[in-house]
């Protein structure tokens, strides 16, 4: 671990800001038809649970990186193959979210630019915020957010200005019943992007009070999921189920249709910021994990190097996980859950967990004897 510390204020704006990154940018819930902010809020409050599986494991060894404490809990052989298929996910993740924000800038604002190029250039700036630490990153979230959050709320104003939104598209609630909204939360919205706040089990340590983790992560999840509500809320609202289903980036095509008093309008560019600013620290946390994981698992001694390793092989990734845009929404939204989400979000922490409270009883059993 370097030595570094972050305070709560910071893990929330990192985590509110991780969090939204690419969810506002990609069609969310969109199974649940007009009822997909109903489907958010649910998976967000469903994910608490996670939440708090994570934090307790966090407690047991608060000094430790997950990529220790599930040797101690698991064994060291068993404990390093856990800890090394996290690193594996985390650098997938990165060249995920690398892949999604190089492409939206590829269809919005560069067009004959190259997919490798557009991704190298989001990358540099990435490696050179994660070689500056956590301390950094926890500092820049802070500044950042507040420049997210004006650009959020005066879209809002904007959209409301324009006379866009219509809440019949949001009629009628409840259409089908609760059943296609519970299957949605529990194959998508649990996951994505609730369930990503795994990557935090990695940045918890480098929090200055360990009692403050638990409520800092739930407000931060809370306020997330209300925002993400909101954006499907104003997404269907104006753009109604079909185009907003059919839209790789409803949030940009909601933006794009902006008017307001005849000469104010394309807006994309102005709103790109905000969803670049997300993707940033979306992709640099789970880089940051990915190095911190790496350097502490294999013992490197000089670490100063590895992000620029792993750099190039997230970089390399992120062009070959898929062949288009579709296919990359596909394997996201299909596959990853089942192979990769509910064993790394759930079973495994799930199990961790068990395996250390028994420990744990037995220890505090010892010295009442």
């Amino acid at each position: 671990m370097e030595k570094a510390n972050i305070n709560a204020l910071q893990l929330f704006f990192l985590m509110l800001l991780f969090e939204l990154g690419s969810a506002i940018l990609v069609p969310l819930a969109t199974g649940a038809k007009q009822d997909a902010w109903i489907a958010i809020l649910l998976g967000m409050f469903t994910s608490f649970i996670l939440l708090l599986v994570y934090n307790k494991l966090y407690l047991y060894y608060p000094n430790l990186l997950p990529t220790e404490y599930m040797q101690k809990i698991m064994g060291k052989v068993t404990g390093k193959l856990f800890a090394f298929m996290y690193i594996l996910y985390f650098i997938y993740a990165a060249a995920r979210v690398l892949r999604d924000f190089g492409e939206m800038l590829l269809t919005f604002a560069y067009p004959e630019t190259p997919l490798f190029i557009a991704n190298a250039l989001l990358l540099m700036v990435v490696i050179y915020l994660v070689s500056k630490g956590i301390e950094v990153m926890g500092r820049s979230a802070q500044l950042l957010f507040f420049l997210m959050y004006v650009l959020a709320i005066s879209g809002f104003v904007l959209v409301i200005c324009s006379g866009l939104i219509d809440f019949k598209n949001l009629q009628p609630t409840l259409e089908e019943g609760l059943l296609p909204i519970l299957k949605v939360v529990f194959t998508e919205i649990l996951y994505f992007p609730f369930g990503e706040s795994i990557v935090f089990i990695m940045i918890l340590p480098y929090l200055n009070n360990p009692k403050k983790a638990k409520m800092t992560m739930l407000c931060a999840n809370g306020l997330t999921g209300i925002n993400l509500a909101i954006v499907m809320i104003i997404n269907i609202s104006v753009s109604g189920v079909g185009l907003t289903e059919r839209s790789y980036f409803p949030l940009l095509t909601t933006i794009q249709s902006i008017q307001v008093a005849g000469f104010l309008e394309r807006l994309d560019v102005y709103f790109m910021i905000a969803l670049v600013v997300g993707g940033f620290f979306k992709i640099g946390l789970f880089f940051y994990a990915a190095v911190v994981g790496t350097a502490n698992l294999f013992k490197i001694k000089s670490p100063l190097q590895l992000p620029y390793y792993l750099g190039i092989l997230t970089l390399f990734y992120s062009i070959i996980l898929s062949r288009n845009f579709m296919e990359h929404l596909y394997e996201g939204i299909i596959i990853d859950p089942f192979f990769l989400q509910i064993p790394l979000f759930i079973v495994i922490p799930f199990l961790l967990l068990t395996v250390a409270f028994l420990k744990n009883r037995k220890r505090e059993n010892k010295y009442k004897v």
